[in-house]
């Protein structure tokens, strides 16, 4: 599998996500390849941003969580919450990486967000494979450190099923899933970095188990 990391200047929140996107993107051969995004660009693009001495963050992840623990029972400073159907800290919300200071949260609507980049993309570029990934850094229960996660997607299937596959033995398989979306999502993430790299964007190519798709999909492919 071949990622490469695509350096970029720093986004600004009145500039044009899709010309960001073109200038970046324009020297690569997009074809037959995944697209990630970190989440930050878009929802700064969206102006999904919060003055940070406009409401205490406890209430703002409160307004923003589908569902969240009244008790701060992860890590000091975050609440478990329930957003968009993950299962992430403080709803998503971030302070990292923000030029004012700003909290910056989710795309309004991740999985529209998806979908409209993959439609430019796909027509600007003339492309007929192409896969578009909305990251974010995400932790996981019990474990140190943050690995990368999909909120969204556009442009191929989220799960890969082994259902009826045979495993090494012939035994057939009976429940296995892969979770495409979140394998990818681990590789770019891995790649964006979580400081000062300035790398929002990463391609993804020569992949095994990514079957591509031009229908608009939905969440429920992916959650349970």
């Amino acid at each position: 599998m071949n990622i490469k990391g695509i350096q970029t200047k720093i986004f600004e929140k009145n500039n044009s996500l899709f010309e960001f996107l073109k200038e970046n993107l324009e020297n690569l051969d997009l074809e037959n390849s995944v697209v990630a995004i970190t989440s930050k660009i878009i929802s700064i693009a969206e102006n999904r941003t919060v003055k940070k001495n406009s409401i205490d963050k406890k209430e703002l992840i409160k307004k923003e969580a589908d569902f969240f623990l009244e008790k701060e029972s992860y890590r000091e400073g975050h609440t478990i919450t329930i957003k968009n159907n993950i299962l992430i800290p403080s709803a998503g919300i971030d302070e990292s990486n923000s030029k004012d200071g700003d909290y910056i949260l989710y795309p309004k609507d991740p999985m529209n967000s998806a979908f409209e980049i993959w439609s430019f993309l796909k027509n600007f570029f003339k492309v007929k494979n192409l896969g578009i990934i909305i990251t974010d850094s995400h932790t996981t229960p019990l474990r140190s450190g943050v690995i990368g996660i999909g909120i969204a997607w556009c442009g191929f299937q989220a799960v890969y099923s082994y259902i009826g596959k045979p495993d090494i033995f012939s035994r057939e398989l009976k429940c296995t899933k892969l979770n495409v979306l979140d394998a990818l999502s681990v590789c770019a993430v891995f790649e964006m970095g979580e400081a000062d790299e300035k790398i929002p964007i990463v391609q993804i190519k020569d992949f095994s188990k990514v079957l591509f798709s031009n229908s608009k999909p939905t969440e429920n492919e992916i959650s349970e």
